[in-house]
């Protein structure tokens, strides 16, 4: 499957491009299962159906807000492709949000809305799920994070890499339970290959009781994790500098033996270039031209964002 090519107006301040591709290496998947949208300041939103791109008009889009998610449907799991449309058509309906309440108020009823569909449809394949990792940006605001599954949000900025979100896996659950420190949760997390997921939106969560799968959303606020992720909470404003570069991904960029020395290959990989749509096109090529060791088959979606001074 070829490339996905999006690079649209966001609005004077902001320099948006998205890429999505069925993966890279010598193994890949049968099909792209991620999903991303962009809801332009105009409101034009561009998004994967049937795994090519579509662009439609929201009614009533409020002028010069933006929206940005990337989705990767559980490719483990049945349907793990229709469910991440499923959840890009429901995003396509939300009002353009300025408050975190709203925002999460929305999605939690689509998340059940969807789950009461899926569920149904499914039985008795494997429940669907897919993640989401999703900014609204208001004009002059920051911009409010809604965060569920192991799709990551990060800051490249000075020559070095920060993870902005905390992943919806085992090891969170054990951390949150004071049984994992910071180097043994960093460890497992971000160093090392461990594909489990403890929460994805329409399949729910094993946060609340690690034994069994529950219906419900659980945001991993800052009171639930532990001191050393407290300042990431899945829903929250963040607010975007106009000297760094923001990358929102799916896992298929480090599902690899080291995914460390792959993440921190990116400020060096951005720095070579100037707009989000060269930028968005390097971190594809890489992955092709300097592929990670042993890469595991799996899809590949990015949004990368790069906010303009406003002198620009």
């Amino acid at each position: 499957m070829p490339l996905q090519q999006h690079h649209f107006p966001f609005g004077p301040h902001l320099d948006v491009a998205a890429r999505s591709r069925v993966g890279a290496g010598p193994l890949m998947r049968s099909e792209n299962q991620d999903n991303f949208l962009l809801i332009d300041a105009s409101g034009t939103a561009h998004f994967l159906f049937e795994q090519q791109p579509q662009t439609v008009v929201v009614s009533g889009w409020t002028a010069g807000h933006v929206r940005l998610a990337v989705l990767d449907g559980m490719g483990g799991h049945g349907h793990g492709r229709e469910a991440a449309e499923a959840v890009v058509a429901g995003l396509l309906a939300i009002p353009a949000a300025t408050d975190l309440d709203s925002l999460a108020a929305q999605l939690d009823a689509l998340h059940a809305r969807l789950l009461a569909r899926f569920g149904a449809d499914s039985d008795p394949e494997p429940r669907p799920g897919t993640t989401l990792t999703m900014l609204d940006i208001a004009p002059g605001g920051p911009a409010l994070l809604y965060h569920v599954g192991d799709s990551r949000l990060y800051k490249i900025a000075h020559g070095k890499v920060e993870v902005l979100t905390v992943d919806h896996v085992p090891a969170t659950t054990f951390a949150m339970e004071g049984l994992l420190g910071e180097r043994e949760w960093w460890q497992q997390v971000h160093a090392e290959h461990r594909p489990q997921i403890s929460q994805a939106f329409i399949l729910g969560n094993a946060f609340a009781d690690p034994l069994s799968l529950s219906d419900e959303l659980f945001a991993l606020t800052s009171g639930k994790l532990p001191p050393y992720l407290a300042h990431l909470p899945d829903r929250r404003p963040v607010p975007l500098e106009s000297d760094a570069v923001y990358v929102l991904a799916t896992d298929g960029f480090w599902s690899c033996t080291d995914p460390l020395a792959q993440i921190a290959r990116w400020p060096g990989l951005l720095s070579r270039h100037e707009g989000a749509g060269a930028m968005a096109d390097a971190l594809m090529a890489a992955m092709d031209d300097c592929p990670p060791g042993f890469l595991y088959p799996d899809n590949l979606s990015a949004i990368v964002i790069k906010p303009r001074g406003s002198e620009e």
